[in-house]
This record gives structure tokens, C-alpha cells and sequence, in this order.
């Protein structure tokens, strides 16, 4: 696809968990990555009713759609984005019959995780890319629990699990011949930041996202497994770690053990609610203390956060869990992966000892592997030569 300008479909969750800066961020570098290398974007989203707040609101009225707005108001895409009600022709940004005509034209759809359903916007494209950006998950959600992913009607399965379907990782792939990819990030959009720090050590997360899961004797669990191993962590280094963790007042003993050993224990919906506050969090901080959820680590899908490569591309230097990326990235400048508490004791030493070498080798990694123009251009070249695929 080299010098060929497409018209791309792009689908994804924003204005489905509004006021998450970093879920925002983790579809508009596909959005944007793509519009800088000269395609024809469309964005899509449709918004189940459940979803839909306040309670009883219409499409136009929500908070979903306010914060729609705002986002491709910011971003410049106020002429080509729609916001849809699935099953009905309702829509925020542009009219439903534009969507069909658009979809009738594209090239290409990126669906990330299979959300858009909606027969008419998808059957006419000829390229249909399911995205996966939770592997391990996703393949045992479908092949060990048999829910429906939503798989059926794609040509093309992409991942941010590179080790999907290799010897190294005990997965099912679902039958499926997945493509890995790298997390892009639109350089443009996040410089490296020299100025000091304010923050110590940080993460944006939730403390559970969905239901764990075993198999084959393994438990594929959530960030509360991962962090419950790491809990007395902040007494044994003078730094200060910054969770910025959705985390429910009901978890009572768990907020009271992190509190009792000091992690500091902020909410992401004051500090990381939109694109600009996660992204003012991030550059702020000192380091990433990248924690993955426990899944991933069991995983070892290669899998690697696209908000670490946000830390990266600032500048700032990131210590990540072990989930088998060391196998496709460099580690050691810059990038520190780590298994145990030791491991980040020894990591935040090594940091210390020349901070600005690893912020500027944090950067390079940043330009190097998870540069939007490099990692869209080689993912749609990719597609291009896969045979397509029907399941």
C-alpha cells in the first residue's frame, strides 16, 4: 500500500467510557496515525443503550455524546466522526446515510475489538480488521468460554500480542493466523518533555476491569492479583508511587492495605479525565511503574501498554511487569522490565543513577518502535499481504 491514499474506517471506544483520557488516547492514535499518513479517515462509534448516561437519555443529550463532541471538536474531526445508536439510524456528527455511503467506499475497516456490528456500515467494506487489544483475554474469552467476540464477518485479525500463535506462548490463537503489531503513538501529538518532574512514579488503571479466568490450571487475573504481590513495595524506597486507580470504595480492605503501605492512591477522573489531563499526568511524572494485569503476565503475548509507550514517548522512563516483551523490545536503557519487587528496587536504582540517559533513551525507543508513521505503514502493508480469513 505504499503511496496509495485509502479510505479507512475506523471504529473504537471513546465516547462509550467517557471521561477515560487514556482509553480516548488508545483509539485516536489509530485515528490520527492514520489521517497523518494520508488516508481518508472515518471515525464510527455506536453506543448501546447501557452505555448511554444519565439513565433515559436520548442519543443527543447524553454525556456520551458531550464528551464526543469534545474530543473531535479538539482533534479536528468534527466533519468526518459519528457517534451511532446501533439498530436505529440515529446519530451525533455525521448523518447516518453519509456513514453508509462512506462505508460503501472505504478500503478498510479497523474495528477495534469487533464493536461495530452494524451490517450496513460493515458488509460493504472489503477489508474488514478485527483489532484485539487485550490478548490472552481475548482468545480464552472466545475459545475456553465460548462467548461470541465478535470475530465472525472480519477478513483480517490483527493484535498487541506479537507472541500470539508462537511456540513461547500457551494462548489458543482460535484458529485464526493473527497479525502482532506494536501500540502506535502520534509522535507529534506527545514531545518529549524536559522539564522536572512533578510526580514520583506512576500508572493510570483500574484495579479490576472484567472476570479473571483460568486455564489450563493458570489464573489470568486483573491488576489487583499483579499489585497484591507488590503491596509492600513503597516501604522499602524513599520514592513515592502515584496510582492514579479507579478503584471501588467497596474494596475496603484492599484501599486499606495500599494506603498502609504507602502507595498514594489519586482518582483518575480528576487527573487523567480527558486527552489533555492524562496526557499533562503522564509527562509530569518521573518514571512509569507499569504494572499489567496479572493475565498478561501469564499471557506472555508480548503484550505492551499503549500508556507506556505514551511514558516513553515523553521522554519519561518506564519500569514494566514482565509479560514477555522483552522478547521484541529493548530493555535495560530507558525501558526496565521487572518479575519481582527487587527487580523494581534495582530499576529505580539504575534510573536514579543517570536519569537524563534513560529519559533520552526512553524517547529513542518511543521513535524507534512505536512511531505511528513506521507502525501503521508496516501494519497496513501487512494486511495487504495476508491472506483474508472468514471464521
Amino acid at each position: 500500500m505504499p503511496g496509495t491514499r485509502l479510505s479507512i474506517v475506523v471504529s473504537g471506544m471513546i465516547a462509550s467510557i467517557p471521561r477515560q483520557g487514556g482509553a480516548t488516547w488508545a483509539v485516536l492514535q489509530y485515528v490520527l496515525g492514520l489521517r497523518r499518513l494520508g488516508h481518508a479517515v472515518c471515525f464510527v462509534e455506536p453506543v448501546c443503550d447501557p452505555a448511554m448516561g444519565p439513565p433515559g437519555s436520548t442519543l443527543r443529550g447524553s454525556y456520551n455524546a458531550a464528551y464526543f463532541r469534545e474530543v473531535v471538536r479538539q482533534f479536528g474531526l468534527e466533519g468526518t466522526s459519528g457517534l451511532l445508536r446501533p439498530g436505529t439510524r440515529e446519530t451525533v456528527g455525521l448523518p447516518y446515510d453519509r456513514l453508509v455511503e462512506i462505508a460503501r467506499d472505504a478500503d478498510l475497516l479497523l474495528n477495534v475489538s469487533g464493536i461495530l456490528t452494524e451490517a450496513a456500515l460493515l458488509e460493504p467494506i472489503p477489508s474488514r480488521v478485527y483489532l484485539d487489544l487485550d490478548p490472552g483475554f481475548t482468545q480464552l474469552w472466545h475459545a475456553v468460554q465460548g462467548i461470541d467476540m465478535g470475530f465472525r464477518g472480519h477478513t483480517h485479525f490483527v493484535t498487541i500480542g506479537v507472541a500470539i500463535g508462537s511456540n513461547g506462548c500457551d494462548v489458543p490463537d482460535c484458529g485464526l493466523a493473527w497479525i502482532g503489531t506494536a501500540q502506535p503513538v502520534v509522535l507529534s501529538e506527545w514531545p518529549a518533555v524536559n522539564t522536572r518532574p512533578f510526580h514520583g512514579l506512576t500508572t493510570v488503571g483500574n484495579w479490576r476491569g472484567y472476570g479473571s479466568i483460568e486455564y489450563e490450571g493458570r489464573l489470568y487475573g486483573q491488576k489487583a492479583h499483579s499489585l497484591r504481590q507488590l503491596m509492600s513495595l513503597p516501604g522499602r524506597t524513599p520514592e513515592k508511587f502515584i496510582l492514579a486507580l479507579a478503584i471501588h470504595p467497596n474494596e475496603k480492605r484492599d484501599l486499606d492495605a495500599l494506603t498502609a503501605n504507602g502507595w498514594h492512591i489519586v482518582d483518575p477522573a480528576l487527573l487523567a479525565a480527558s486527552p489533555d489531563a492524562y496526557r499533562r499526568f503522564v509527562q509530569a511524572s518521573k518514571v512509569e511503574f507499569g504494572l499489567a494485569k496479572s493475565g498478561y503476565v501469564a499471557a506472555r503475548a508480548g503484550w505492551f501498554s499503549d500508556r507506556s509507550a505514551c511514558y516513553l514517548a515523553s521522554g519519561r522512563p518506564v519500569i514494566a511487569q514482565d509479560t514477555g516483551f522483552p522478547d521484541f523490545l529493548p530493555v535495560g536503557e530507558g525501558l526496565l522490565a521487572f518479575e519481582t519487587a527487587q527487580d523494581v528496587l534495582a530499576a529505580i536504582e539504575e534510573i536514579n543513577r543517570n536519569y537524563r540517559f534513560h529519559a533520552q533513551a526512553a524517547r529513542r525507543i518511543a521513535e524507534e518502535h512505536f512511531d505511528s508513521d513506521k507502525v501503521l505503514s508496516r501494519l497496513l502493508d501487512r494486511i495487504e499481504e495476508a491472506p483474508c480469513q472468514m471464521p
